[in-house]
């Protein structure tokens, strides 16, 4: 399973706001059933590689849908295939070498 994160930022609107694009990509994130963490910066999300990287190519679209001229998406991918890894497991691991289990 694979953990990616990522952020789209559509260029030529207009404004500086970009909730509302947001709003629209955990929205299509939501009906195509994947569950995402909504952070200040990027958006989390876990599944099979192909299936996350599917539903980011219809996300990057989004903002063309709404009028952007351009569109700039950043992907992280952590891929581990030793043993089933998930954000919050990698959290968790940290927090316990912290003494903040």
């Amino acid at each position: 399973m694979a953990i990616i994160q990522f952020s789209v930022a559509p260029l030529g609107t207009g404004q500086t706001s970009l909730s509302s694009y947001v709003a629209d990509i955990h929205r299509v994130l939501a009906e195509e059933g994947i569950e995402a963490q909504l952070t200040p910066m990027s958006t989390i999300i876990e599944g099979p590689l192909e299936t996350l990287l599917g539903v980011i190519a219809k996300v990057h679209e989004l903002p063309f849908a709404s009028g952007a001229d351009r569109v700039l998406t950043v992907i992280q991918i952590d891929d581990r295939r030793d043993k089933p890894a998930a954000a919050a497991a990698k959290v968790a691991s940290v927090r316990e070498k912290l003494g903040r289990a």
